[in-house]
């Protein structure tokens, strides 16, 4: 099976009109299925253990308590992370979901095996590290803004970081998500793993008083040796050989690898997130303010984010007045 099974055609709310049942059957299937990214995540997973199933002549749906604690226990073996089997876990939790089957997971034997793997394994979230605002600062100024690729990796870098963008989310932008005023740049978009009903969504960026580091004006020179007659279409897009322009998008995996290029490998794309919300910390930024760009739902989210490895960092101890 290529993808997680098909959600049931028939909706509980049976007593609906006729011409009303179809549709709400398909919202029924759209509300189960979650976002894009989670689907093609989940639909390998689901591969992986319908596959382990078949080698072992066992029924993966609806599989049995046993048959799940097998296959995450190899999975856990195999030295896969905690989050990787927890995922599998989910996975195989939301094919039973959309098939209507009674799912192994919600045992009480799968939830103390998964707890187990996760205490003998003493693993912990392995979190995209944030970098200094001084050190961001200087990485853009080294970048060689002579070449197309160097004036679409600065404003990639700088949106990202300043507009607390995921990598999806700088992938999936378009030239007509762009207004430009003398304030600043509003950036509307419709849909992200936090927003995934497509409503109107928007973030703001502002200048910055260097030219060098200003995301505005960065992306509006690439804009301008990139796009100077489109209206519509990808902001960012990849290059071919000899700095040719392509109109294809950026694809999440690229924008990854071009944030490694430059930070090093101990960063991701995600980094430039972690570190808007770090460096917003340190500032002084409060966590309505930092949510309102990263559009978070709650300040424990703000926390995740947050890092803080220097007890000097962010430390009441300096506002005591002594």
């Amino acid at each position: 099976m290529d993808s997680l099974p098909v959600a049931p055609t028939e909706t509980p709310a049976s007593f609906l009109p006729a011409h009303l049942t179809e549709p709400a059957s398909r919202y029924v299937e759209a509300g189960l299925r979650g976002a894009p990214n989670t689907q093609r995540a989940y639909a390998g997973d689901w591969r992986r253990f319908t596959a382990w199933c078949q080698l072992h002549q066992l029924a993966p749906l609806p599989a049995s308590v046993d048959a799940l604690a097998g296959f995450l226990t190899e999975l856990a073996e195999a030295g896969k992370k905690v989050a990787t089997v927890q995922r599998h876990a989910a996975a195989i939790a939301k094919a039973h979901e959309l098939a209507s089957a009674a799912s192994p997971t919600a045992d009480s034997k799968i939830k103390v095996l998964l707890k187990g793997i996760a205490r003998e394994k003493k693993t912990r979230i392995q979190q995209a590290p944030a970098f200094s605002l001084a050190s961001f600062k200087r990485t853009i100024r080294g970048i060689d803004d002579a070449t197309l690729a160097g004036l679409r990796d600065r404003a990639l870098l700088l949106l990202g970081f300043t507009g607390a963008f995921r990598r999806a989310e700088l992938a999936a932008l378009n030239i007509e998500d762009l207004r430009f005023d003398e304030e600043g740049l509003i950036i509307n978009f419709d849909q992200s793993k936090t927003n995934q009903t497509g409503q109107a969504d928007e973030k703001a960026v502002y200048y910055s008083p260097e030219l060098a580091t200003c995301p505005i004006r960065s992306l509006q020179a690439w804009l301008r040796a990139s796009a100077p007659d489109r209206t519509t279409g990808a902001v960012f897009v990849s290059l071919r050989k000899g700095q040719r322009l392509t109109e294809r998008r950026l694809t999440p995996e690229h924008i990854n690898l071009i944030t490694r290029r430059y930070l090093g490998g101990d960063y991701t794309a995600h980094s430039l997130r972690a570190s808007f919300v770090t460096v917003a910390k340190l500032n002084g930024a409060d966590d309505s303010e930092i949510m309102n760009q990263t559009k978070h739902k709650t300040s424990g989210m703000i926390r995740r984010y947050t890092r803080l490895d220097n007890v000097r960092q962010h430390n009441a101890g300096k506002k005591l007045g002594l």
